[in-house]
């Protein structure tokens, strides 16, 4: 119960943080925002950005998944080797 409040609070503050928020964002006028001016050229970068992201994101964590169960394998073989009778 104690984890569940702790996750609402949380959530509450996220949101209320995002209302607070969502003025300052939204007051960009003729394409000037927080960023400077939206041009075709940072729109590019930021799409080449997140595709790169989601080329090099299963990779890594392919890469951090493939050390941890070889690390697993061997403290497997290591138990076995030990409680053999």
């Amino acid at each position: 119960m104690n984890v569940a409040r702790r996750v609402g609070k949380l959530v509450t503050a996220l949101c209320v943080a995002a209302l607070v928020l969502a003025p300052s964002a939204a007051m960009a006028a003729d394409g000037v925002g927080l960023g400077g001016r939206t041009t075709d050229k940072s729109i590019t970068f930021f799409c080449f950005g997140v595709i790169a992201l989601f080329m090099l994101l299963p990779i890594v964590l392919s890469l951090i998944q493939a050390r941890l169960e070889g690390r697993k394998d061997r403290m497997r073989e290591r138990m076995e080797r030990v409680h053999r009778p």
